[in-house]
This record gives C-alpha cells, structure tokens and sequence, in this order.
C-alpha cells in the first residue's frame, strides 16, 4: 500500500523565490536563510518520494473573490506555473498524480470533507517557492505532486481542528490506495507576518517558536487554538500556520504510532517583512 514517511513545513514567502530565480541566494542578507535549507536539500535527495501531497494557499491565480474553496485538490495530470503579474517563475511545470489525487478525494469525501475537486489549474509561489527550497533547480521535479489549495485568504477560513482531522483523513485515504508508494506530506506558507495595516511587518519570534514546539510535540492541543489567537499573535497572514496542521495531522503518531523523528529545524527573521519557519519530520520505518 501506499505509505505517508515523511512531513515538511515552511513558508512560502514570494520574494525567496524572486531571490532564487534572479540569483540572489549568495547575497548577505539572503545567504543565511537559503543556509537553512542546505540540509533539506541533502535530505530530499537522500529520502525523495514518489509523490509530494503538497498543502499551500492559492493568492489569486488559480482562484479569485467569485470563487472560493476552502479546499481543493488538483487532480491533473499536469499543472502549468501561474504568471503572478511578473511572468511565470522559470521552474518547470508540475506533474500530477492523477490516479492518487482521484482516490484521495473519493475516500476523504466519503469521510464527510466536502473538497472542490480542480481538473485544471495553473501553480503560483505558494506551491512552487517550497518546491524551489526544497529541490533547488531541477530540470524537472524529483518526484509528482498532489497540489491542495486551502483558503486562508478570505474569511470564513477552516479551523485548525478542522485541518488537523482533514489530515487524518488525507493518511487513511493514502493508506488505502493499492501502490506501493513513498509520500510526502508537505505543509506550507506561515510563519507571522502582516502585510498592511498599523501592525505592517510584525514578526513573533517567541510565538512562532513554540508554535514548532507545540507541532512537533502536541499537535492536537495545537489544533484548538482559535483563529483570534492567530491573527493577534501571528499577524493575519499567520492563519496560514493551519495548513501546517494538515500535514500534522497525517502523521502517524496522530493515529497512535511512534513520535515522529525530527530530521531538521530551521527559523529565520525576516524574510521580505516574514518570519520564515522550517521543519521535517519523519515517520518511524
């Protein structure tokens, strides 16, 4: 059957993926945060997957204010980069897995999660930027990806709990599918940061930190924090970190396995006015 062996979390933030596409990541003020993924990169080389179900939030090019799912998965067979108003990010396209996503959205609908379910769609730095930190830049990328948009960008957005169940769902769903597949379950976007208002550019260490605690090590008290303590806390781009729970709650710890391993982790401030958050966390074998 197909198996999860592995989560990763980290932001999302559009301008690392302008750094590395203009050749930026060696400048001083770039140079320590792509330091941190240097590991990841060697990790993902050394554990690459099959497949990479890969939870990010869509800014206005696949989807806009007429439409808005609180959850969609792509199902395509392939997935062309979105041109975010500055042309398409020179990185390759991304090959689907259409056969897994069909399987995963048919066993977690049937689980009561109603998902959208997206024939066709083009990617934009929310999904290609981790990609990017992961991979560095490949011909093509190493494995096929499942994408999953969220939507953190319009109120009402899904609860935590409700992210952290989805995630559950999502392991069991993969867990049923006949393939003997390696997956990846990546959770992305976060940590705080604010783009406008009086409160522009707040970044919180010291919430952002035990928030990766609490993630490694109490993901279900986690899942109860409400929205309000997000958006005080973390800046109202910082309800983004309920994405991270997804990808938690896929873990099998969750479903009374063995703690994960912590394989990596990396924060780092500021990224273009954006606290940066990293972790990877492995299943036992």
């Amino acid at each position: 059957m197909a198996r999860i062996t592995a989560s990763v979390y980290t932001s999302h933030v559009p301008a690392i993926g302008a750094a590395i596409d203009l050749g930026k990541t060696h400048e001083p003020y770039w140079q320590p945060l792509f330091a941190g993924y240097e590991f990841s990169k060697q990790w993902l080389r050394e554990h690459t997957p099959d497949v990479v179900f890969l939870v990010y939030n869509d800014h206005a090019t696949a989807f806009s204010l007429e439409l808005i799912p609180t959850f969609a998965i792509g199902t395509a067979a392939e997935f062309p980069i979105a041109d975010e108003g500055w042309w398409p990010r020179p990185v390759p396209p991304v090959i689907g897995h259409p056969e897994l996503a069909s399987h995963i959205a048919q066993s977690v609908i049937q689980e009561d999660f109603d998902l959208t379910i997206v024939n066709k769609m083009a990617v934009d730095h929310g999904l290609t930027v981790p990609l990017s930190l992961m991979c560095g830049q490949p011909q093509a990328w190493p494995f096929k990806v499942i994408p999953f948009a969220v939507n953190v960008v319009q109120y009402p957005v899904p609860s935590g709990r409700r992210c952290f169940a989805l995630g559950q769902a999502i392991r069991r769903a993969i867990e049923s599918f006949d393939d003997d597949l390696n997956v990846q379950i990546w959770g992305t976007g976060g940590m705080s940061h604010q783009l406008q208002g009086p409160r522009a550019g707040l970044i919180n260490r010291e919430w952002d930190n035990r928030f990766l605690d609490r993630l490694i090590d109490d993901p279900a008290s986690l899942a109860e924090v409400p929205h309000i303590e997000y958006v005080r806390e973390a800046g109202s781009e910082g309800i983004e970190l309920v994405m991270w729970l997804i990808a938690r709650g896929a873990m099998a710890d969750v479903a009374g396995g063995p703690k994960p391993r912590v394989a990596h982790r990396f924060y780092h401030v500021p990224a273009s006015n954006t606290a940066v958050g990293h972790l990877i966390l492995e299943n036992a074998a």
